[in-house]
């Protein structure tokens, strides 16, 4: 695993050491990563509603469109 170290003043430190213990991190360095997961997952996120709203819609949604969705995960919450 490769290493990074970083500054950060004190302020941000005493943050970083209650996270850690109130959300019950091992080490500042789990909450760390945790966080850039995060932040890659939204990005990733991002990515996709974007390249969906510049897409072209493959159907019309309309008021059938939802009609026929919620008919069909009432058929799969049924079985």
């Amino acid at each position: 695993m490769s290493k990074i170290n970083i500054s950060l003043p004190d302020s941000l430190k005493s943050f970083v050491d209650e996270q850690v213990i109130q959300r019950g991190y091992g080490t500042s360095s789990e909450y760390v990563r945790e966080l850039i997961r995060k932040d890659a997952d939204r990005q990733r996120l991002r990515e996709v509603l974007l390249d969906g709203a510049a897409s072209s819609a493959a159907t019309s949604v309309d008021a059938g469109y939802f009609t026929a969705m919620r008919e069909r995960v009432r058929q799969r919450t049924q079985k």
